[in-house]
């Protein structure tokens, strides 16, 4: 856990961010700004900077992260039909620096993205 990490402060349930699934080791959570009509946050709880840390560092909390992302887009009712993004780094648009994967569904999208 990190002390200056917003994402952190949802795990441990300070802010209690919109939860729509938790595991042992992941928190999904819907985005304050959603850019799609489903529009989900799946984050581990422990504190990784972005998707290349966490699978060089915890491969096994990697795996958990997409078991929850595959959960998720089928509670809420996505099956097949959703977009996965990860930023790493600023300039690919990354603002929170703890991992976390968007669950994006509900309408068409286009390519490129961006």
């Amino acid at each position: 856990m990190s002390d200056d990490c917003l994402f952190c402060s949802f795990v441990s349930g300070d802010p209690q961010p919109d939860v729509v699934h938790e595991t042992e080791s992941t928190l999904a959570f819907r985005d304050i700004n959603p850019q799609a009509p489903t529009h989900v946050l799946v984050v581990p709880k422990q504190h990784h900077a972005n998707v290349a840390d966490l699978s060089a560092n915890a491969p096994n909390t990697l795996l958990a992260l997409f078991d929850a992302i595959r959960e998720v887009a089928d509670a809420e009712g996505l099956g097949d039909r959703f977009r996965l993004v990860f930023n790493t780094g600023s300039e690919a648009g990354q603002s929170v620096f703890h991992v976390h994967a968007h669950v994006l569904g509900g309408r068409s999208m286009g390519w490129p993205p961006g």
